[in-house]
């Protein structure tokens, strides 16, 4: 500091280069499509999920019975796909530019992991209407973290993650805008 007062109301920029410790970046990405039923309609949604991710998906399987709709214990009734990586940065990217960049400040959780929708399989890129295979909408959750957050998880030596280390809603918003562009309404 030179030794001269700062006007009110303008504050200090830090020095030199942030904490690669707090930088945000993506755990995952789940697309996931729930069909409600096994049977040819799985089939479908799982080509859907490997049409867009390029990914085998693995098979949901029902946790409750309900017996109006059909569905037993264990009975297979959606399919997902996991994305990690510069593939799951890409993913969201394209995700985003479908929904216009738009994104509701609800489908933020307290932890700063959001999810959102998207309608139809067709407003990916390079994917066209096939009458055998119908209209698909897919869910699009996705896990941010910062590094460090290991030591909560591993088996040996865990240690506990403080509160600041956490990522907010507020932050996860931050980032998005910052990092895609997108707009949180």
């Amino acid at each position: 500091m030179t030794g001269r007062p700062k006007p009110p109301g303008v504050e200090e920029k830090p020095e030199g280069p942030q904490n690669p410790m707090r930088r945000i970046q993506i755990d995952k990405i789940v697309v996931n499509i729930g069909v409600g039923q096994a049977g040819e309609q799985l089939i479908k949604g799982e080509k859907v999920l490997e049409m867009i991710t390029g990914r085998k998906p693995a098979r949901t399987r029902s946790k409750t019975q309900n017996k109006e709709l059909g569905i037993r214990v264990g009975m297979p009734i959606g399919a997902k796909v996991t994305l990690r990586g510069k593939g799951a940065e890409g993913f969201l990217k394209t995700a985003l530019d479908i929904r216009n960049n738009k994104i509701s400040w609800y489908s933020f959780d307290p932890e700063g992991n959001f999810s959102f929708g998207v309608q139809d399989y067709t407003s990916f890129p390079n994917q066209k209407y096939s009458p055998e295979i119908g209209i698909f909408g897919m869910d699009v959750c996705v896990s941010l973290r910062r590094p460090g957050g290991r030591v909560s998880k591993r088996r040996r030596a865990r240690g506990h993650i403080p509160r600041t280390h956490r990522i907010t809603a507020k932050q996860a918003q931050g980032w998005l805008v910052e990092k895609f562009g997108a707009e949180v309404i």
